[in-house]
C-alpha cells in the first residue's frame, strides 16, 4: 500500500514531539520506509526535524538524511554535534558519507571524520573525498563483493558471507588475481552448481565492463547505459578494483546534470534553488539578462540603418517581431536536438553530411511557412512582392538559425564547454540579430529602397 503523509499525521507527529512522547514517535516511524520519514521531515519544522533525527536509529535515519534536499540536509546537519554526524556516517556507503563529508565546512570535516571510531570507514571516505567529484573515482563506493581467483568454491562462499555483511545490496562478484587486479565476475548461479572444490579461476566469466577512477562520469553514465549494467568496478591505474559504482548512483547523477542543463539553457549561470536568497537569485539570472539586453540594443542599431525603409514600407515594423521569433524558435530547436544528441553520444559522421540535413530541413519547415505567409498576405490584400519578401526573408532565416542551432553546440563540445549553454538566451539573442539584419537586407533588396 502507497504511503502518504496526511495534515492529520505531521499533527500528531508534532505533538508528540512537543510533548516528548518519545515512545510514541517511534511506534509511529519505525516501520516506516527511510524515504517515507525523509518526506515527513520536510514537512515538519527545522527544530522537528532535527529531534527525530536525534531519537531514530542511526541504521534508519542515515538513509533518511540521503533522501533529503542538500538544503535541507545541511541545515540538519548544522544543529547535530560531529559526533551526531559520525553515528550517521558510520551506517552510510562510503559514496554517501563521502558526499555528506564534502558538504560540510572544512574545520567540521575534521571533527566529524575524528569521530568516526571504524577506521577502515575512514580510510575510505578520505580516499573518495580525493577524486574529482565528476569521476568514476568521486562516484563509487568502496562496498562490494569481490573473490580470488585461487579460492575454492567453498572457501569463496565463506568469504563473501563475511564481505555481503557491509554491502546493502549484491549486484556482481568481481574477481581478482593475487595482486588484486581486476580479471572477471562471478556468475552467482555457476557458483551454485559448480563442484564445492573446484578453483574459481575454472567457474568465472574473464568479460567484465570496467572503467577507471579517472574516467568521466559522463562517460560511466554512456557505459552504463548502453550495456544496461547495474553497476561496474571501478579500477585504478594498475588496474587494481578499488570500488564499484551503482545505477542508483547513475541515476542521481544524470538528474543533476539534467537539472544543471535546464537552469542553462533557461538562462541561469549556476545551480540555485527557488527557495535560495534575492542576491543568489539575481547572480545566477542576471548575466543572461545582461546577454539580451545588449542582443536587444544591436537589434536597435540595425533598425536604425534601416530607417529609410520603415518610413517607406511601415509594414516592415509589424512584421520584425515574427521574423525574430521564428529565428529564435528554429534555432532553440536545433540545438536542443545537438545538445541532446551529444550527451547521448548520437551526433555521429561528418558535419558536411549534417550541414547538408539541415539545410534539407530547413528548406521544408521554410517553405511551408513563407507558403502560409503567402497565404497571408493573399487574404489580407497585402502588396504580393511585400508578402513574398517576408516569405523569402523567412526562409533566409530559417536556415541560418538552424545551422546556427547546429552547430554552435558541437563547437562549444569540442572545445570542452558545455552545449547546453547554446540552448537558451545564446541560441535566442544571437538568431534575433542574425533574422532582423537579414530581413531588413532582403528587404532591401527585393523592395529597392
Amino acid at each position: 500500500m502507497k504511503f502518504e503523509i496526511t495534515k492529520e499525521l505531521i499533527q500528531n507527529i508534532s505533538q508528540f514531539i512537543k510533548k516528548g512522547q518519545d515512545q510514541q514517535l517511534k511506534t509511529v516511524l519505525n516501520d516506516l520506509h527511510y524515504a517515507d520519514i525523509a518526506e515527513i521531515l520536510e514537512e515538519l519544522k527545522l527544530e522537528q526535524s532535527t529531534y527525530l533525527i536525534k531519537l531514530l536509529d542511526s541504521e534508519k535515519t542515515s538513509d533518511s538524511l540521503m533522501e533529503l534536499e542538500e538544503d535541507m540536509r545541511d541545515s540538519i546537519l548544522k544543529n547535530l554535534s560531529p559526533k551526531e554526524i559520525a553515528e550517521e556516517l558510520e551506517e552510510m556507503d562510503t559514496d554517501d558519507a563521502a558526499d555528506v563529508i564534502a558538504e560540510l565546512p572544512e574545520d567540521r570535516q575534521e571533527a566529524v571524520i575524528s569521530k568516526i571510531e571504524d577506521e577502515s570507514h575512514v580510510e575510505h571516505i578520505v580516499e573518495l573525498l580525493s577524486y574529482d567529484e565528476d569521476t568514476a573515482g568521486g562516484l563509487m563506493a568502496k562496498e562490494l563483493v569481490k573473490v580470488k581467483e585461487t579460492w575454492s568454491v567453498t572457501g569463496c562462499v565463506r568469504n563473501m558471507r563475511s564481505q555481503a555483511k557491509n554491502v546493502t545490496r549484491v549486484h556482481s562478484i568481481y574477481v581478482v588475481d593475487k595482486a588484486d587486479r581486476l580479471i572477471g565476475r562471478l556468475s552467482l548461479k555457476d557458483l551454485l552448481v559448480a563442484d564445492t572444490k573446484a578453483k574459481i579461476r575454472d567457474i568465472y566469466i574473464p568479460k567484465v565492463d570496467w572503467v577507471s577512477v579517472d574516467t568521466e562520469a559522463e562517460e560511466v553514465a554512456r557505459i552504463m547505459q548502453k550495456y544496461d549494467l547495474e553497476a561496474i568496478p571501478v579500477v585504478d591505474e594498475k588496474h587494481q578494483l578499488v570500488g564499484r559504482i551503482t545505477i542508483d548512483d547513475i541515476v542521481d547523477f544524470i538528474k543533476d546534470e539534467a537539472e544543471k542543463d535546464y537552469q542553462m539553457a533557461a538562462g541561469i549561470t549556476q545551480e540555485v534553488e527557488a527557495d535560495d536568497t534575492i542576491f543568489e537569485l539575481t547572480r545566477a539570472r542576471l548575466p543572461w539578462l545582461i546577454l539580451g539586453l545588449i542582443g536587444g540594443l544591436g537589434s536597435v542599431f540595425i533598425m536604425e540603418n534601416f530607417e529609410v525603409a520603415l518610413q517607406k514600407y511601415k509594414e516592415l515594423f509589424f512584421f520584425t517581431p515574427l521574423i525574430a521569433a521564428m529565428a529564435g524558435n528554429v534555432g532553440v530547436q536545433s540545438s536542443a536536438i545537438i545538445v541532446q544528441g551529444l550527451a547521448n553520444d548520437n551526433v555521429k559522421g561528418s558535419l558536411f553530411n549534417r550541414l547538408l540535413k539541415e539545410i534539407s530541413l530547413s528548406l521544408i519547415s521554410g517553405v511551408v511557412l513563407g507558403l502560409l505567409v503567402m497565404l497571408f498576405g493573399y487574404v489580407t490584400a497585402m502588396d504580393p512582392l511585400f508578402s513574398l519578401t517576408v516569405a523569402i526573408s523567412m526562409l533566409g532565416v530559417i536556415i541560418i538559425a538552424a545551422l546556427i542551432g547546429t552547430f554552435v553546440p558541437i563547437i562549444l563540445d569540442k572545445r570542452g564547454i558545455d552545449p547546453a549553454i547554446a540552448t537558451g538566451p545564446f541560441i535566442t539573442t544571437s538568431n534575433d540579430i542574425f533574422g532582423i539584419f537579414l530581413f531588413f537586407f532582403i528587404a532591401k533588396m527585393i523592395l529597392g529602397f
